[in-house]
């Protein structure tokens, strides 16, 4: 089912099967996880360990650079519950910027990168209940930032996928070891804009 938000200058689909319940809302898009999803591939047992089956709503940006930057409020119950920005170039090779659940019990802003199997890295903890997270392309690259309040912006990352193959870009929600959680995504801002520095807070 394709879906448009007032956001965004191109249409979403459903990239696999769709969340068990969701909705465009009057300030973006709410969505639950269905039990037992992610999307993620383990490299010291790739073929014992690679989830493909969280729901992924997708679609094509526009050509030359963006930026991509959402609000993400979970309301989390079990470890690795998120909500997520992603990047897709292929079936495994993609990127996820998430807020999720930590085995110790907190909000942690989280990146994955994977090209076959995952490179997974935390970036810090986050002691309240919501987080803004952006995208952003950069020519050939991305660079992956969050932020308390949407004003300014921590560095988490910066690669290239190496393809030349058209990256899609758009919203995850997963539960790999719950029954589901709630996302809301808002405050939903698309930028037809370069990001000029990574670690100035812009």
């Amino acid at each position: 089912m394709t879906v448009t938000l007032p956001s965004l200058p191109f249409a979403l689909d459903w990239d696999g099967d769709e969340p068990p319940s969701w909705s465009v809302t009057d300030t973006g898009l709410e969505a639950t996880a269905a039990a037992e999803t992610d999307w993620y591939v383990y490299a010291p047992e790739p073929e014992g360990n690679s989830p493909a089956n969280g729901a992924r709503l997708l679609g094509t940006p526009p050509e030359g650079d963006w930026q991509l930057s959402v609000r993400v409020v979970v309301d989390f119950d079990a470890t690795y519950d998120a909500g997520t920005l992603f990047l897709v170039a292929g079936d495994d090779h993609w990127a996820k910027l998430a807020f999720e659940y930590s085995p110790d019990g907190e909000g942690m802003v989280v990146s994955v990168i994977t090209r076959g199997t995952s490179d997974d890295a935390n970036h810090r903890v986050v002691d309240h209940g919501q987080v803004f997270l952006r995208i952003s392309r950069i020519a050939a690259g991305f660079a992956l930032h969050a932020s308390d309040l949407g004003e300014r912006w921590e560095f988490v990352r910066c690669f290239g996928f190496g393809t030349d193959t058209p990256v899609k870009v758009g919203f995850g929600v997963q539960s790999p070891t719950g029954e589901g959680c709630k996302v809301a995504f808002d405050r939903i801002e698309f930028k037809p804009e370069t990001l000029r520095e990574l670690r100035d807070g812009s």
